[in-house]
């Protein structure tokens, strides 16, 4: 894992330096993802050279604000909350009327993401600073994620890292000092873009997805061949649909540092 972090740090400094920025700008949201990507700015880069933005719609829970709060006073980096429910609720209510159409639920949560992007590029022009995408590969890959909403930025620091390792990189890097809230790696994953929304009640349990990954895109084996290893066949087959209906995600991508 020490090995893992240096690269990252390295990458993330080299990255920054190579296009002329000094600090960076990401979406602090109470998330593991969002959290270990500014645990990382900040160890690279120094906290006050990290901006995060907690963004906070009605969905927000208690507990992501109670630790997005704690990571920004453990990291020392510049913190800010915005509302934006009055942002998307006039959203809503415009397309309600372009549609002529109650708005879908896709829709809205889609348009939460999008805007939290829009707010973050308006900073970087404001105020400079590189903007962090904080997906993760297992999302990347399945496509979970909203084009121009949190894939928004010029670089994705954990894009290459799947969900799994982020939890074991995650505890390692608590291990030697305490920066982030223990229950921002023990929660149940959530976007948080609806009510009662788990990100295991879209995609397979991350062991299990991440798994199946790796078999399939990193060793490129065929369907058969990760069925025969003892995969659900129902659950390979729907992995390996929802890769190939994402790739026109990944094409338009930030880039990635190279683990």
């Amino acid at each position: 894992m020490k090995r893992l972090w240096n690269k990252l740090q390295t990458g993330l400094k080299t990255y920054c330096k190579k296009n002329g920025f000094n600090n960076v700008i990401l979406g602090l949201s109470g998330g593991l993802d969002s959290a270990i990507t500014t645990v990382l700015a900040a160890d690279a880069l120094g906290g006050e050279n990290v901006t995060a933005l907690m963004m906070k719609t009605k969905y927000t829970s208690d507990l992501s604000l109670k630790i997005a709060r704690e990571i920004a006073e453990l990291n020392h980096i510049n913190y800010q909350e915005l509302d934006i429910e009055p942002l998307v609720e006039a959203e809503i209510q415009f397309l309600s009327q372009s549609f002529a159409a109650e708005v879908k639920g896709i829709v809205i949560e889609n348009l939460q993401a999008r805007l939290r992007g829009q707010i973050l590029m308006a900073y970087s022009n404001q105020k400079g600073g590189l903007v962090l995408a904080c997906g993760n590969k297992s999302e990347i890959y399945t496509g979970y994620c909203t084009l121009y909403g949190d894939t928004c930025g010029g670089l994705a620091p954990i894009g290459n890292l799947y969900k799994t390792t982020i939890f074991d990189l995650a505890k390692w890097r608590n291990s030697l000092g305490y920066v982030l809230p223990e229950a921002v790696i023990t929660r149940a994953p959530s976007a948080e873009l609806a009510e009662g929304q788990k990100d295991e009640n879209s995609l397979p349990p991350y062991p299990v997805l991440d798994a199946i990954l790796k078999k399939l895109v990193d060793e490129k084996e065929s369907i058969a061949n990760v069925i025969a290893a003892g995969f659900d066949k129902a659950t390979v087959e729907r992995v390996n649909k929802l890769i190939i209906h994402s790739a026109f995600k990944r094409k338009q991508m930030a880039e990635k540092i190279e683990v």
